[in-house]
């Protein structure tokens, strides 16, 4: 049995997803014999209620120079990251002098927001290619995994921070505390900190199964933030659902004593009891709605496939890694994943090594179905996919149910 991340007490996993590869560990042929997998297996602790992979790979295997996420491929997310960053400008900072602070910053897609105002500005991004995007754009970027060492090494360079943010970013850290101490050392004693990330309550009503995967060590909710936060003194002040990644959160925090506290928080804290967030029966109904998802993808799958139609896969997110695993999808299920992201093109799926081709391989080809991997971005992709669906083109998605679009 392991012990919770956060508060240290016993938890037991509720649910496995069988042998996972890395997430976004695109590969070449010659590196098939390489791959590495673990067993992906979740626990909700009833003590402090933190969901949580019962083991992660080293973070290296996760973030190095090889990563094949960047956040400035979708123009929906470069587009929030504007509001989000405009959000915390009118806000949160002060006309003298402020200075912002992002952790995994990626392709620096919400810092050049900031970078533009004249804000000063730092973004904290452990994968060296996306790292160097970010820099070549003019970005202030340091490479590397923020700690409490690192706050101190930043604080002691640049000053405290007026503001600190965090967009689909510490739910990957299992070093969480470290972290949050480096936080409150870096923060200013009025600053503010802002974090987005999937919320579980959406996971789980949902049955959001593909947020689950290697770099998601956790998935928050507002009493499992408050209570990791507390523990460092820190204050969960105010929060705002979003529409990002299938269903988020947005947190903000401050140290302690320094801003009241809405009544939205208490007001989420409530209806996440009504969920059933810290009721272990609810993860296994979750459990059994996982498995009623995947059994309903495969039968359609297996159906279309008789009657000799071909699937294209739409998009190489880092999630469809879970989908395609857990659902056991191959690639005489799906001929190929069309993705726009160069690094990726001409490589092949984690763990069932589907062909990953460039999007212009979907466009000069349609095939009769695609199967939506970026379901989070359905809106902006069904906009750009109107001769596909003129030309008689269906999606198959699998949020929240299984089902078949045009």
């Amino acid at each position: 049995m392991k012990n919770c991340l956060i508060c240290n007490k016993p938890v037991e996993a509720f649910m496995s997803f069988g042998k996972m590869p890395i997430a976004n560990g695109f590969l070449a042929k010659d590196q098939f014999s390489e791959e590495y997998f673990f067993e992906m297996k979740v626990a909700s602790c009833t003590h402090c209620g933190m969901f949580q992979l019962i083991e992660q790979p080293d973070r290296e295997k996760m973030f190095n120079e090889n990563y094949a996420f960047f956040s400035g491929t979708s123009k929906s997310m470069a587009l929030h990251y504007k509001e989000f960053a405009e959000y915390v400008g009118s806000n949160f900072l002060s006309p003298n002098d402020p200075f912002v602070v992002e952790i995994g910053s990626n392709d620096g897609i919400m810092l050049q927001n900031f970078d533009a105002a004249g804000v000063r500005h730092l973004g904290i991004e452990p994968s060296e290619n996306v790292a160097k995007v970010a820099t070549d754009k003019g970005i202030q970027t340091v490479c590397g995994f923020f700690d409490e060492e690192l706050a101190r090494q930043i604080m002691t360079e640049h000053g405290q921070a007026d503001a600190f943010l965090g967009a689909n970013v510490m739910c990957h850290i299992p070093y969480i505390h470290s972290v949050v101490e480096g936080i409150k050392i870096l923060l200013k004693p009025k600053g503010i900190v802002l974090l987005e990330d999937p919320y579980l309550g959406d996971v789980i009503e949902n049955t959001i199964y593909d947020q689950i995967y290697d770099e998601h060590v956790f998935l928050f909710s507002v009493s499992s933030i408050k209570y990791l936060f507390e523990l460092h003194d820190m204050v969960l002040v105010d929060i705002e659902p979003q529409e990002t990644h299938g269903g988020s959160m947005r947190y903000v925090i401050a140290h302690k004593g320094v801003r009241p506290i809405s009544d939205s928080v208490k007001k989420q804290l409530d209806k996440e009891k009504m969920m059933g967030l810290d009721n272990p029966e609810t993860y296994e109904t979750f459990r059994r709605n996982c498995e009623g998802s995947r059994d309903s993808l495969v039968s359609l799958l297996n159906n279309i496939r008789q009657q000799g139609k071909r699937v294209v896969g739409y998009a190489a997110t880092s999630k469809s890694t879970t989908i395609i695993n857990y659902c056991g999808i191959t690639a005489d299920h799906i001929e190929f994943i069309s993705d726009t992201t160069p690094v990726k093109q001409g490589k092949f799926s984690p763990g069932a090594h589907v062909p990953v081709r460039a999007y212009e391989a979907f466009v000069d080809n349609y095939p009769e179905y695609a199967l939506l991997f970026a379901y989070n971005h359905a809106k902006e992709i069904m906009v750009k996919e109107q001769k596909f669906m003129k030309s008689g083109g269906k999606w198959i998605t699998y949020v929240p149910e299984v089902k078949v679009l045009g």
